[in-house]
């Protein structure tokens, strides 16, 4: 969107929602930050990075695992994760059914973790998470320097949750900084209470009280 307003593009989109996503990671440092800056990247590349075993496609590509990124997850909370699985058992026995499925159908989903190619992570913990490019002003596309200051016409909305543990609370808020350009009539900030990291995007908060936000923000700017 920055390289896109600095050329002028006809194109540009009218919004730009942001959603937990680490656009500062020096704002309030989470578990996942701390890792980060703790270890070089020759230490990732090491020790988190393997190859697709011969049996599946894309074999012999470099990956970061779908089942280290679900172990990683699974750790930093496990204590809610047991008790929200042994709940699910109890309300199967109790014979509520609607309750239980609720939680299987939120755990099939979040069990679902594919690969990431090792070029795309590497990157992203490097950039984004070690060395600060956006944030400092110094990431560029292509050779080309990415300003968002750059942007004056897409209406900016950024969202929160308030018990993210994976992307800190004020990361995504930091956008608004850096875009400077947007005039405060199209700015919007959501921080959604009593929701982690994945519950910004899927589940009851999401579908109650976010999708509405996000829709009726796009909605505001579509004509």
């Amino acid at each position: 969107v920055s390289l896109m307003a600095e050329d002028k593009n006809p194109a540009q989109p009218l919004t730009m929602t942001l959603m937990a996503g680490p656009i500062d990671t020096r704002v309030s440092p989470s578990v996942v930050n701390d890792l980060a800056t703790s270890r070089d990247i020759k230490w990732f590349r090491e020790n988190v990075i393997t190859y697709v075993p011969f049996r599946y496609k894309g074999r012999m590509r470099k990956v970061y695992p779908g089942f280290l990124q679900i172990s990683a997850f699974m750790t930093m909370n496990i204590g809610r994760h047991v008790h929200s699985l042994t709940e699910m058992y109890a309300n199967e026995v109790r014979r509520d059914f609607d309750k239980a499925n609720n939680t299987r159908e939120f755990y099939e989903e979040y069990f679902a973790m594919m690969d990431i190619s090792a070029e795309f992570y590497l990157q992203t913990v490097q950039k984004v998470f070690i060395e600060h490019h956006l944030p400092l002003g110094i990431m560029e596309h292509r050779g080309r320097l990415v300003n968002p200051g750059k942007i004056k016409r897409t209406a900016l909305f950024t969202i929160e949750g308030e018990q993210d543990d994976i992307c800190s609370a004020g990361q995504t808020l930091a956008a608004q900084d850096l875009c400077t350009g947007i005039p405060p009539f199209k700015r919007k900030h959501h921080v959604q209470t009593g929701v982690g990291h994945y519950g910004v995007f899927a589940g009851r908060r999401w579908d109650k009280e976010i999708y509405p936000l996000c829709r009726d923000f796009i909605h505001m700017y579509d004509k």
